[in-house]
């Protein structure tokens, strides 16, 4: 079997590539650097060159070319290689017939459980009590909560109060905790938008909610920084999800820096690179929460990954998706049921995009505000 083409689709805010060979089959795949889309679409045409006419069966051989020939990588070339690999593998899996689970191990577990990735400030106290009831009330079991804002910028400096900032963010949680009760995890999103200070004390302080993860407390660019807000707060912490190749996790993991880690699979190097990270994870005892901002293609990757995993910590499943907003994008939906996603059976990753996916979901690239928002001062971290 031979690769004979490649094409890119865009819908919505994602970039899709399928991947073509001589036997008809045609692989799926995502990539991952939204707000760059074009920068990434370029360099999967470039990679595509080279692609055609190759095994598309030899994945292990194609990812290592590809990362190991460029000079100058980063989240556009990364990207890149993730949408082409997670397309390789969907390939594969239709040519054994089987799913990519299969492929890696088999199941370890017979569905996945997700948390809702809500994408929503909130502060008003009764509107956080009922949307957070409100997904219990759908079957969630657990869900993202926002801890870092939302921050107006002011001139006066009143926006940088410590204790008033740290009292906002715990009286928030305490909101949704009384509402939820007990048996409802939460996964607190700082967004790396925290000092080290204000994240040692909020995290020391919010412990008493019994919170799953504090996420990204403070930009992850410093391992020695996360490593200490870790050893000095008892929530465990979550991060990696801007993180683009395997050393950095093993580094950060060497130091103690994260009890969960968050790999991208349309990142990070695709499947190939995800599973070598949670096989680094299992060994340093680290569960693994994938991280998922993008389409149903990234789910499904994830799905597959999260089935053949012995650390899964928990899936997350983006707010873009719920109330079947995006079914209309594949062929069969991904399935979730009583808070959790069911595994695609399907030969491949388990999901076709729809013919006219480009049509039903015109694209508009995210972040094209984000860099207006962020030099202008409006927002401290984007």
């Amino acid at each position: 079997m031979k690769i004979t083409d490649v094409k890119l689709i865009y819908a919505k805010h994602y970039l899709f590539v399928h991947v073509y060979t001589d036997e008809g089959i045609v692989g799926l795949g995502e990539a991952g650097n939204w707000g760059y889309l074009d920068a990434t679409a370029a360099a999967i045409n470039k990679f595509a060159k080279y692609l055609i006419g190759r095994d598309p069966m030899r994945i292990e051989d194609l990812n290592q070319n590809f990362y190991r020939s460029v000079y100058f990588r980063g989240s556009v070339i990364m990207s890149a290689i993730s949408a082409i690999d997670i397309a390789l593998w969907d390939i594969k899996g239709k040519k054994l017939g089987v799913p990519v689970y299969e492929l890696l191990g088999g199941k370890t577990r017979d569905k996945i459980r997700v948390y809702a990735s809500v994408m929503v400030k909130e502060n008003d106290p009764a509107k956080l009590a009922l949307g957070y009831k409100d997904l219990q009330a759908k079957g969630f079991t657990a869900a993202k909560i926002f801890v870092n804002g939302p921050i107006q910028t002011a001139n006066d400096g009143m926006d940088e109060f410590y204790s008033g900032r740290i009292e906002d963010e715990l009286e928030k949680v305490r909101i949704i905790r009384e509402a939820v009760g007990p048996h409802f995890d939460f996964i607190l999103e700082a967004h790396r938008g925290m000092t080290k200070p204000e994240a040692i004390a909020f995290g020391t302080e919010v412990a008493k909610y019994r919170p799953m993860v504090l996420e990204d407390p403070m930009p992850p660019d410093n391992i020695d920084s996360m490593a200490e807000i870790a050893s000095k707060i008892p929530v465990p912490i979550a991060t990696g999800e801007r993180f683009t190749n395997l050393r950095e996790f093993e580094m950060l993991m060497h130091r103690h820096a994260a009890q969960y880690i968050r790999p991208d699979v349309c990142a990070v190097g695709g499947i190939t690179t995800s599973r070598k990270i949670c096989a680094v994870a299992e060994a340093n005892d680290v569960l693994v929460i994938p991280h998922n901002p993008l389409g149903p293609v990234s789910t499904a990757a994830c799905l597959q990954i999260c089935a053949s995993i012995p650390n899964l910590g928990i899936q997350e499943l983006p707010g873009f998706c719920l109330n079947g907003a995006e079914d209309a994008m594949v062929q069969e939906p991904l399935r979730f049921e009583n808070g959790c996603m069911i595994i695609p059976e399907a030969p491949g990753i388990g999901v076709e995009l729809a013919e006219n996916a480009s049509e039903l979901y015109p694209a508009n690239e995210r972040g094209s505000n984000a860099a207006k928002r962020a030099f202008d001062g409006s927002v401290k971290d984007w």
